[in-house]
This record gives C-alpha cells, structure tokens and sequence, in this order.
C-alpha cells in the first residue's frame, strides 16, 4: 500500500533519515509524521475522507483528540502510531498502533501492513494516554528513583540488583541517565494529568533534570 507523508516538524518517531518515510510518494495514502502531524491532520480534511488509510504521529495524547469521539462509537480510517523511543536514545522497532473502537478493518490492516513492510514490529493498542510501554514503564521508572532518594540503596546496586535478580540488560537509573530524566519528566507528568495516578508523578530527581534543563518551565 503506498503512501504520502506529510511532514510537520520534527519527529521523536523518525528524527533521522529512514526507509519508510523517504518511501512515500504520492500514494493514495496519507501518514502525517511529526510534533505538529495533529494539526497538519485538521488542515487537511479534504484528502483524508477516501484515502485507504491514515495514519498521525502521536506523543502522549489519544487520536481522539485529532479525529474527535463519537458516544463511544468513533472509528474511521485513521489510526494513530507512535515508534517507542526512551529519550535521546534511538528509536526502537516497536511501532504502537493506535485503534478506536470502530476503525474501519481494512484501513487497519493496510496502516499495519505498511509499518511491517518497513521492518517494524507492530504492537496493537486502544486509544487511551501514553499507550502501551509509557503507561507500563514510567510508574516503575518513578518507584525506582524514589527508592534512590529514600537511600534504599545506591544507584549502582539498584541496577546491579533488577539486571541480576531479574535479567535486565540495564537497571533503571543508567538507563534514565543515558537516555534523559528530562524527558522522563515530560512524559510522566504529562500521564499524571491525564490519568490523575500518583505512579505517574515525575519523582523528585527527574523534577529536578527538567528544572535545571527548562529553567523551571
């Protein structure tokens, strides 16, 4: 299924040359890459209504804020994707699909297909904050940070411990320091006000990173 891709900003999903965006054309198709792809989206309802599929870069946010929600019906053409990237760190292979209710199977199925055909890994998920890896990862981010401040242990035999104990390649506070407490900060917080869970309030040390990163923005 070939594809154009609309690009609007800069991508956490693509933010360096790859295949699957230099391979759309002018296909019937319509994927919208970038920070501001909802709001190319919204600017472009004319050639969404026939196109076999569309398909919105997303951050935190659900698709329904782009295409709207309909008494618990909403479905169309248009899917949402994120590709799961930690920060600063290289996007992975995992492309988060994003499904409402009634989206239209075939528009799915073509959406899918051409994340495969570029080499992704395909995680199917419904239209709720943060999707799938977000929502799991950062609560247990957050807890591992909060045992650092208590003094539970140093940062080192934390990690040491989850990577023996539990087979980890990396523990959790090398990873959030290579990658970015930053970001980390960001994300969660942006799940805590949209979920109102504890588990996702950004723990003191990442409140700090984005602080003395932002100037407390």
């Amino acid at each position: 299924m070939s594809y154009k891709v609309i690009q609007s900003g800069e991508s956490r999903s693509f933010p360096a040359a790859h295949p699957f965006v230099t391979a759309g054309g002018e296909g019937p198709s319509l994927v919208f890459v970038g920070e501001a792809a909802g709001t190319a989206f919204r600017g472009a309802s004319e050639m969404v209504q026939d196109a076999p599929f569309v398909a919105i870069e997303l951050g935190t946010e659900c698709l329904g804020e782009h295409t709207g929600e309909n008494s618990a019906k909403e479905g169309s053409n248009i899917v949402g994707f994120a590709r799961f990237r930690l920060g600063d760190a290289e996007p992975s292979n995992l492309i988060e699909l994003v499904r409402q209710p009634q989206t239209q199977p075939e528009a799915f199925a073509h959406a899918r297909a051409a994340f495969e055909a570029a080499g992704f890994k395909v995680a199917v998920c419904g239209d709720f904050p943060g999707r799938i890896v977000d929502r799991l990862v950062r609560p247990y981010y957050n807890a591992a940070l909060r045992r650092l401040d208590e003094k539970l242990a140093t940062a080192e035999d934390l990690d040491m411990t989850l990577r023996l104990g539990l087979g980890y390649p990396e523990g959790p506070i090398a990873l959030l320091n290579r990658t970015g407490l930053n970001h980390h900060c960001e994300v969660s917080m942006a799940l805590y006000r949209a979920l109102g869970d504890a588990a996702y309030a950004p723990a003191r040390r990442a409140q700090v990173a984005h602080h003395r990163i932002t100037g407390g923005e």
